[in-house]
């Protein structure tokens, strides 16, 4: 019992560390400056921030969802609310293969200290803003799933 209590907690928490990591990760690179390397770190932390959280919640979400802690395998797999919520997470881990790539080379070309394209940034932003909207949509989905809620 007190396992499922652990892992559902750091599950919410993780969503919210990651909501909140994404947005502000998009608001940094909208601000970011070629010749302040504070935005760069600023990126990079935010960025981190959201890499860690995310890599909580596919944890934690896959302990409870086949790990028989919770409603089981079976419930999850049969659950259409589920697949919407899965279907927004391989929406956002697809969205996030070029940021996250790109973000690597920024952070090894920053402390070799070589010039950054950030010519992308904007776009890096905007995704990251379609991310936390796709968050949004696995919350809702999930608060249905836990009532219950069957639609079809």
């Amino acid at each position: 019992m007190l396992i499922k209590w652990v892992l559902a907690a750091l599950h919410l928490l993780a969503f919210g560390f990651a909501l909140a990591a994404v947005l502000a990760r998009g608001r940094a690179l909208r601000r970011l400056r070629t010749d302040d390397p504070r935005s760069f770190r600023d990126v990079f932390v935010v960025d981190n921030i959201w890499g860690v959280s995310a890599g909580i919640l596919l944890i934690t979400g896959a302990f409870r969802a086949f790990g028989g802690l919770e409603k089981g395998s079976f419930y999850y797999l049969h659950q259409p609310l589920f697949h919407l919520k899965m279907t927004a997470f391989v929406a956002i881990l697809a969205l996030e293969l070029v940021p996250m790539f790109a973000l690597i080379g920024w952070r090894i070309a920053f402390k070799k200290n070589q010039p950054i394209d950030t010519s992308r940034s904007r776009r890096f932003a905007r995704i990251s803003h379609m991310e936390a909207a796709l968050m949004v949509i696995i919350v809702i989905a999930a608060t249905g799933m836990a009532r219950g809620i069957l639609i079809s």
